[in-house]
């Protein structure tokens, strides 16, 4: 015999209203303090984002402002600061691969010079994509490829897939 999905939906709908429910007592057992709950989750940001930075006069668009100082995820490809590095924990973040290798360097709204908290080494290779998760600051950083808008305190640097 084969349920249909609506049947199906019904069917568990009902028996979940069905559960019991746990007592308040209960649940103040078993509830995490406060000091213990989960840290609030990266935003994702794209380049587009980033490029609500306007680097000739500094100024940055509202919804850039407000993630000022926030645990962010951006995708990018890492360049490292020297090219013989493999490993390392500061690098650039950039939007595409080989920028700042062999083209000028991308506009400071699109470069993020990254620090890896704990002065964590990572693997620096310049083929693979990655999400770079770490909190983001709005702040002008010379280095060897020119003036950057952005730097992140990483905290992990992660294969990308897209999601």
């Amino acid at each position: 015999m084969r349920i249909r999905p609506l049947a199906r939906l019904v069917t568990t709908l009902t028996l979940t209203a069905l559960a019991p429910l746990p007592t308040l007592r209960a649940q103040a057992r078993t509830a995490a303090p406060a000091a213990t709950a989960a840290p609030a989750a990266a935003v994702n940001v794209d380049w587009r984002i980033l490029a609500g930075l306007d680097y000739e006069n500094g100024r940055a668009s509202d919804t850039l402002r407000k993630l000022d100082g926030k645990l962010v995820r951006v995708p990018g490809f890492v360049v490292p600061l020297d090219d013989a590095m493999e490993e390392g924990a500061e690098f650039l973040l950039v939007p595409y691969y080989g920028a700042c290798v062999h083209t000028p360097p991308p506009p400071p709204n699109q470069m993020a010079f990254v620090q890896m908290a704990g002065r964590r080494s990572v693997r620096l290779n310049l083929f693979d994509a990655v999400w770079m998760e770490g909190t983001l600051r709005i702040k002008n950083v010379d280095s060897p490829y020119g003036q950057v808008g952005f730097e992140i305190e990483g905290l992990a640097a992660k294969p990308y897939t897209g999601r």
